[in-house]
């Protein structure tokens, strides 16, 4: 019998760059695929998988109760005509509106918990708002994933999961062969800066005034660096930087802004260390890709983004919030020697091998799936 399968997303963007391998390991099993995200240029990658996919209009950042209510009968619309076996929910959106759509109609929902964003790094009336709703989207779903332990312990203390509900992922994975080790560019009398790069949202919340801070302080003591920020601008999201900032900065000669990519490989292989200063994430992407191709790391001690560091080891670890500390911290890997660069980077990619190959994530759901297979052909 033919199953059925919806991936549920905020942006299409997510499913073409982040969804490939689950999808492809989904259809290998025998499931059709059916991706259902806001339209946007990224719709040709995703049918060229081999995965249907379906409009839904979705305000990521927004607050409107009368558009969360369309939202809701959207996806119900939208499952019911589907009729899938399951959903998988990911994102705050889809985790919420779409599973409550999705257990109206009886459907299994297995949820994705990647991050809790700014609604909880925020303690505001916003925070209280997100937890009841987590709590009666979450609590008829089959299985809820976490990226990591922190968040799992936050859920199931607040009362929002059961701990037989979760299961722990080792972030989104990365795709090992995609992202091959690659040698770092040497430093030399002409070109003896450190080359660090920002790949993410341009956003408060992952730390970018902190690193433009940082920069002003390694520039003013003439430490040799060049930061790059690679990643949307001007996002649809309360905690945004506008694109005037990021020039004034460009103009102040803090850094340069590369713009936004749907292959970061090129910009990773042209830097010595990546860097991200969030507040808070579920196990970031980029830092995984980053470490895969042997690139050492500076993050903070935050949730999620710790996971991804052995202090001392592959990276280094700063303070949340702290401009100071990671100045310390870039600085001392801008006097470290390329061969003991090299030797983390190594580290790095030794680490992704045996902890967050994507492969884990993949066979978690196929195996979760095969669960819910006899639930889902006798609804």
């Amino acid at each position: 019998m033919s199953r059925k399968v919806v991936l549920a997303i905020n942006a299409a963007w997510n499913v073409a760059n982040f969804r490939r391998g689950l999808i492809r390991g989904l259809q290998q099993d025998g499931w059709e695929v059916v991706a259902l995200a806001p339209r946007d240029e990224h719709v040709v990658r995703i049918e060229a998988l081999g995965c249907r996919f379906v409009d839904i209009p979705i305000a990521a950042g927004g607050t409107n109760p009368w558009q969360d209510w369309r939202l809701y009968r959207d996806f119900r619309r939208i499952l019911r005509a589907e009729a899938p076996d399951a959903m998988l929910g990911f994102t705050i959106k889809p985790n919420v509106f779409g599973s409550l759509a999705a257990h109206s109609l009886g459907i299994p929902v297995l949820n994705n918990i990647a991050g809790l964003g700014t609604a909880f790094i925020r303690q505001t009336w916003l925070t209280q708002i997100a937890r009841l709703l987590y709590k009666y989207s979450l609590r008829h779903s089959f299985r809820v994933l976490f990226q990591n332990e922190d968040d799992r312990r936050l859920f199931v203390d607040s009362g929002l999961v059961h701990q037989a509900q979760t299961v722990r992922i080792p972030g989104s994975g990365v795709d090992l062969s995609a992202f091959p080790p690659q040698a770092l560019p040497p430093r030399n009398d002409a070109s003896p800066a450190l080359r660090m790069l920002f790949i993410g949202r341009l956003l408060r919340d992952k730390g970018v005034y902190e690193l433009v801070e940082a920069a002003r302080i390694l520039k003013a003591r003439g430490v040799q660096f060049e930061l790059e920020l690679l990643g949307f601008c001007d996002a649809q999201n309360p905690t945004a930087i506008a694109r005037a900032e990021v020039a004034a900065w460009q103009a102040e000669g803090l850094l340069r802004y590369l713009g936004s990519t749907d292959d970061v490989r090129p910009f990773i292989a042209t830097a010595h260390v990546v860097v991200l200063p969030s507040y808070r994430e579920g196990v970031p992407r980029t830092l995984l890709e980053a470490a895969s191709m042997g690139r050492p790391l500076i993050t903070t001690e935050a949730v999620g983004c710790r996971d991804a560091v052995d202090h001392g080891i592959n990276g280094l670890l700063v303070r949340i919030r702290d401009a100071q500390d990671l100045a310390e911290k870039c600085a001392q890997l801008a006097e470290m020697p390329d061969s003991e660069l090299q030797q983390w980077g190594a580290n790095s990619r030794k680490k992704v091998e045996l902890q967050f190959d994507e492969q884990f994530v993949i066979d978690t759901y196929r195996r979760l799936l095969a669960e819910i297979a006899p639930v889902a052909t006798g609804r």
